[in-house]
């Protein structure tokens, strides 16, 4: 994994056994079949971030409909809007649902975590100053 610039996310950080190895195609008809009107983005290199902040402050986030959770990658493979270059980083905004292997939904986008990624805690401070 790269370089944080925040020592909370290297000591706080655990391995995940979530993400894919499937090939393009079967990510493409996984998308399509269950999230038909979406766009999506392969990423490897990913951290699921789970927001650190006082339980009033994630209940009014959940009183929304969305989780207090962000998905942050140092390596984008794939957008299909164009919006983030190859090779490029993407933080997402936040969660509203996650499969717990590789699907991690946004309003907007589907995230498709590629290979084994890290969860963990962190502020909104930190997850915000992520680059």
């Amino acid at each position: 994994m790269g370089n944080y610039p925040e020592h909370e996310l290297l000591q706080d950080g655990q391995a995940s056994s979530a993400g894919t190895s499937l090939s393009p195609a079967e990510i493409e008809a996984l998308v399509a079949e269950r999230f038909p009107r979406k766009a999506y983005c392969t990423v490897e290199d990913w951290l699921i971030l789970h927001v650190d902040e006082p339980a009033e402050s994630l209940a009014r986030v959940r009183a929304t409909g969305l989780e207090p959770m962000f998905m942050y990658s140092h390596c984008v493979i794939y957008d299909g809007h164009g919006r983030f270059p190859p090779g490029g980083w993407v933080r997402s905004t936040l969660c509203k649902s996650f499969d717990g292997v590789c699907l991690f939904e946004t309003r907007n986008t589907i995230y498709v975590l590629v290979g084994q990624g890290r969860e963990m805690k962190a502020s909104l401070k930190t997850i915000f100053g992520l680059c």
